[in-house]
């Protein structure tokens, strides 16, 4: 059965009623926004690692599940394609509008939560040995080794 349309409510007709509408919806994201960049920057928490804890950190290193550049692909892109199709098919710039707001509200609130505890917590990666040393032949000197989520430090 199909869908009855008592009118359209396509972007030109009600674009900018929807905006005003929802214009503390968008400010919010913008600030979340600004919230993320601002936890990009900022100087995380290190985090010794010792001798004892390299049994807990040696999982062997393995390449990316899915390439970090598709990511926002999978997350952003195709969703909003989506959106769009059904937009053209229904022609309703509610939807359209909602669906848009909630993938952005998703992934920056995630982004956001995921950044600040990177930043408070700051615990190496399960796979930390392997990727400070390739080789698998830690350095003398790694008894004095500070870990932060984007720096490693070996100290003499």
């Amino acid at each position: 059965m199909a869908d009855i349309q008592l009118g359209c409510h396509t972007v030109r007709s009600h674009g900018a009623k929807l905006a005003r509408l929802h214009m503390y919806d968008w400010i919010i994201l913008l600030l979340l926004a600004v919230l993320d960049g601002l936890l990009n920057i900022i100087e995380p928490f290190h985090r010794f690692v010792g001798r004892d804890m390299m049994t807990d950190l040696s999982y062997p290193l393995k390449g990316n599940t899915i390439p970090f550049w598709a990511v926002p692909l999978f997350a952003i892109l195709l969703p909003w394609v989506i959106f769009v199709g059904i937009y053209f098919r229904k022609k309703n710039v509610y939807d359209l509008h909602h669906g848009i707001l909630g993938i952005l509200y998703s992934v920056l609130i995630t982004a956001v939560i995921t950044d600040a505890i990177k930043d408070g917590v700051g615990r190496p990666r399960p796979d930390f040995f392997w990727r400070c040393f390739p080789d698998g032949k830690p350095v003398n000197t790694f008894a004095n080794a500070i870990f932060s989520p984007y720096i490693i430090l070996l100290t003499h």
